[in-house]
């Protein structure tokens, strides 16, 4: 079938829309606390700003929570490990609960990002995985997500071989889209958040 038929990417952008409106208020009342919080832990920015390909490989600036110290990359541009030296006291936590994701409902906003959709990868690292990997830019036919079919399914990962097998679920959300996966997927993310299972 085609991919996203016209009525599909409505349909999503009305959700998307409509989560938009209930996640807001959430924000704008964690900012103050999350704010202090970021600061009083490390020096630096509480932003992190981050170019990432969206739909079509058209690059956009990513909005996060910072959770690391603000030289992380000091050394070039590396993945993130799973207990990663660099993260910072207050950004474990964040990454665990995934609130250092929640300033994407900006990009959600702006339509950038859906809230469910393939993670939105580096520019950098997708050069790396499109010579490595056959069909990787194939994930890239659908806006990019703050979390996704792959991220419910599959650890956080950081090598070749991770990526392979999370095209693998994000090739299947591609071609299986519907309204009823996209709040599964919402579902499973709140409780990986309540249960504190993010990386």
């Amino acid at each position: 079938k085609p991919i996203f038929r016209r009525l599909q990417l409505t349909i999503k952008r009305v959700l998307d829309m409509a989560i938009f409106i209930l996640a807001l208020p959430i924000f704008l009342v964690g900012l103050p606390l999350l704010s202090l919080a970021i600061r009083l832990d490390s020096p630096g920015p509480v932003f992190y700003k981050q170019i990432r390909s969206g739909r079509g490989g058209v690059p956009f600036t990513i909005y996060k929570f910072r959770t690391m110290i603000t030289d992380a990359e000091k050394n070039g541009v590396q993945w993130a490990q799973k207990n990663d030296a660099r993260i910072t006291k207050v950004g474990r936590f964040l990454r665990k609960t995934r609130l250092d994701e929640l300033p994407q409902i900006i990009n959600v906003h702006h339509g950038e990002m859906s809230f469910v959709g393939p993670r939105p990868e580096r520019p950098e690292f997708i050069a790396e995985l499109e010579a490595e990997i056959p069909f990787y830019n194939t994930r890239m036919l659908v806006k990019p997500g703050l979390t996704g079919w792959a991220q419910i399914h599959y650890d956080y990962g950081n090598t070749t071989e991770d990526a392979i097998m999370k095209l693998q679920y994000d090739l299947y959300y591609v071609r299986y889209w519907s309204l009823w996966t996209d709040i599964y997927v919402l579902f499973r993310t709140i409780a990986v958040v309540v249960q504190f299972k993010g990386m």
